[in-house]
């Protein structure tokens, strides 16, 4: 069989820049340490890509939200540092997490139950303070079920870290210090990656940074600090000459004014480059390549009058610094990053 062609669009991870923004979160966890949410395939940028570079830097505590992202963690680290978001909800799940050996993320009476029933063992706690999701309730700790379990990290989850001034992070750190003060554990951990820029009141023994190892920036106090990770790229599979009065695209929602060199590039929708991108630009050796029309599900159409000498098979980028890209598309940081496809090289 032939040797498949390289794809037309890939996603270049700057090593170096995933690198140096966990070492900047652990430095800003002080006295604690940080770890790494490495849930959704590194928030869609390759968990064997990003993986072993997030250890390379120091990193000792990696976090999953589902049982089936376990073992292509433990492809590239000992089980001992893997802890599972979600916990056990079928006795199926606790085999799994002892057979692998894992951690589970205690969340609720029910988990803690089946955990012990099956033999127990160390896991992590979850406890609500506040945001309402996943969390044993404050008035559940007293239960015999959770005083019989061996708790490795406790934790909580602030939910408005990314408001410096809102009296929720407070609140939620004064309920913390009292669950911690009553819960015993080896350690603690309450910061996000937006938390971590709260100080280190917020810090405790351990952060669990996600979207800022990935070049999110969710907190004034990371801004200037963190760097680019994610650079979307995509090859010119046709360049094309418009002449004044020409649509271009679905709905013919541009028209060129005059006539102009445009490029079509394989990058779409189905890609994670949705249509609030229109009115965006690609980019090219600094110059801008405004979006021309709507974005389709495998191809966009750009404005190469900047760039005359491209032609076909040529290269560009999608600019993607997060914190920009979310101003510009109305999408979240996270979601721009999560919603990358799977068809990038």
């Amino acid at each position: 069989m032939s040797e498949v062609p390289p794809p037309t669009l890939r996603l270049r991870i700057d090593a170096d820049a995933l690198s140096h923004n966990w070492r900047a979160l652990d430095r800003l966890s002080r006295p604690g340490r940080a770890g790494a949410a490495i849930k959704a395939d590194c928030y869609g940028l390759g968990i064997d890509r990003c993986l072993p570079l997030l250890r390379e830097a120091g990193a000792r505590s990696f976090f999953v939200a589902h049982w089936q992202e376990v073992a292509p963690a433990l492809r590239h680290i000992p089980a001992a540092e893997l802890s599972v978001l979600h916990g056990p909800l079928t006795g199926g799940e606790a085999s799994y997490a002892r057979a692998t050996g894992v951690r589970p993320v205690i969340n609720s009476l029910h988990q803690a139950r089946l955990w012990g029933e099956g033999g127990g063992g160390p896991c992590d706690l979850m406890v609500d303070t506040g945001i309402n999701r996943l969390g044993l309730n404050p008035r559940e700790i007293g239960d015999p079920a959770i005083a019989a379990l061996d708790v490795e990290v406790l934790m909580s989850h602030l939910a408005c870290a990314d408001e410096p001034d809102s009296a929720m992070n407070a609140r939620q750190l004064a309920a913390f210090r009292e669950i911690v003060a009553r819960v015993p554990h080896r350690e603690a951990s309450l910061a996000n990656s937006a938390a971590i820029g709260l100080g280190s009141d917020y810090a405790f023994d351990l952060t669990r940074p996600g979207l800022s190892l990935y070049g999110g920036v969710q907190h004034p106090a990371l801004a200037g600090l963190i760097r680019q990770v994610a650079h979307p790229e995509a090859a010119l599979i046709a360049v094309r000459r418009l002449e004044a009065g020409d649509s271009v695209g679905y709905n013919a929602t541009f028209t060129a004014p005059a006539p102009m060199r445009a490029g079509v590039v394989s990058l779409g929708y189905a890609d994670g480059i949705l249509r609030c991108w229109n009115g965006g630009a690609f980019a090219w050796q600094g110059r801008r390549l405004p979006i021309l029309g709507k974005v389709s599900m495998d191809m966009i159409v750009v404005d190469l009058t900047a760039a005359p000498d491209l032609a076909e098979g040529d290269w560009v980028e999608l600019p993607y610094d997060l914190a920009d890209a979310a101003r510009q598309t109305a999408l979240g940081q996270y979601e721009l990053l999560t919603l990358l496809g799977k068809r990038f090289g």
